[in-house]
Parts: structure tokens; C-alpha cells; sequence
């Protein structure tokens, strides 16, 4: 059986693997056939006929997030904190890629984040940053969800003083149905210490120095 928590209850802690027993696999895999040759899909070439079978591991691999990272709980002590002007310091990283599918339509939206924080106690290492974007990327969501939740986890797992976090995306349900507008969404999310306009002006402004 398949141990899913819902898109906004799942955590960074829940480390727990989903599991699919080979049965459950097997029915899955006839389900999405049934769909992709209704739809048009000739499944007897030998470019398609394990079609189904790819389409459904590249789905699980893309929805890795529920499993959690227990690499995340990985913290060290300050070296800046009580110095004169540590308060103000930014650690700033991105840009970082990812791709999500959404939750409207399961089709990708893809682009890059950009994180800032400034350190309590704690900070953490680089490149966890990265997995935390990854961690909720690869789930079903919204962009909006996305960046709350980049937020909130830094919180969460350093207490920093302040946390930014800037997102540019790509949405293929807008490109490929609907309007089918090429187009781009800008989200940023604040906690803490960038209430201060001049922070917020400061990440800004290194976000659009170091876009990709």
C-alpha cells in the first residue's frame, strides 16, 4: 500500500519510504496503458510497449519528496553570532533549480529559487538548501505552497532570524492548454527580520545579480 501524507501535512521529518507492493505496480502500469492508447498511443512498438511501465516510475521518482530527507536534520553553531553586525548578514544561495508537478493538472512547472536567511544559533550547510527546495518540489503542488513551505522549514530547522525566499517559474498547463501563454511566475515569501525594507531590497537585488 501506498503511505502518502496530504501535499501540506507532509514534512522534511516524515522519512518514512512509500512502498508499492508489486501487485498494486503491475494493475497501475495496465491502468496507464488503457489511457495511453485510448488516447492515441500505439503500445505495440518497441519505443512504447514499456511506455506505461517508465511513465509510472518517472512519476514515483518525481513525486520523491514524500519520503522525506533526513539529511535536512544536519545543523552547525554560527560563526558570526553576537559579532557587531551579524544580525544584518545575509547567507544568500540560488539560483536553485527545480521542477514540480502540479497539482491541477499533474503537468510541470519548472524554474529556480532563491534563498536568503539570516543566522541565529545556527546555520545550515549549502547545500541542504538546495535539498530543501528539492524536497518539496518533487511533489504534487502549487507554487504559492512551494515557497511557504521553503520558508517555514528553514524556520523550523535553524530559527533563524529572518528567512527570504524568491521563486520564477514556468507553468507547461499554461503553455500547453488554457491560454497557452508562455509566461513567467514571480513569488517571494518573508519571515522575520525581512519585514525591514531594506533587507528585502538588499535579496532582491542579489537575486537579480546572480539569476542563471
Amino acid at each position: 500500500m501506498i503511505e502518502l501524507g496530504s501535499p501540506q501535512k507532509a514534512t522534511w521529518s516524515n522519512i518514512v519510504p512509500r512502498s508499492v507492493a508489486p501487485e498494486q505496480w503491475e494493475r497501475y502500469e495496465g491502468h496507464i496503458a488503457e489511457i495511453f492508447e485510448s488516447f492515441g498511443m500505439p503500445l505495440d512498438t518497441p519505443g512504447t510497449m514499456d511506455t506505461p511501465r517508465r511513465f509510472l516510475r518517472a512519476l514515483f521518482d518525481a513525486t520523491a519528496g514524500y519520503d522525506g530527507d533526513a539529511k535536512l536534520m544536519t545543523a552547525f553553531p554560527s560563526e558570526s553570532h553576537g559579532m557587531p553586525g551579524s544580525f544584518a548578514s545575509q547567507i544568500i544561495e540560488g539560483p536553485i533549480g527545480f521542477v514540480c508537478l502540479c497539482e491541477h493538472h499533474a503537468l510541470p512547472f519548472h524554474g529556480t529559487a532563491h534563498i536568503g536567511y539570516i543566522a541565529g544559533d545556527s546555520i545550515i550547510g549549502i547545500s541542504k538548501l538546495t535539498r530543501l527546495v528539492r524536497l518539496y518540489a518533487r511533489r504534487f503542488t502549487v507554487q504559492e505552497r512551494l515557497g511557504e513551505q521553503i520558508a517555514d522549514t528553514l524556520v523550523d530547522l535553524v530559527s533563524p532570524a529572518g528567512v527570504a525566499v524568491h521563486l520564477e517559474a514556468s507553468h507547461m498547463c499554461t503553455q500547453m492548454r488554457g491560454v497557452e501563454e508562455a509566461s513567467q511566475t514571480i513569488t517571494t515569501f518573508w519571515r522575520g527580520a525581512y519585514e525591514d525594507p531594506e533587507l528585502r531590497r538588499e535579496f532582491l537585488h542579489e537575486v537579480r545579480a546572480h539569476k542563471g
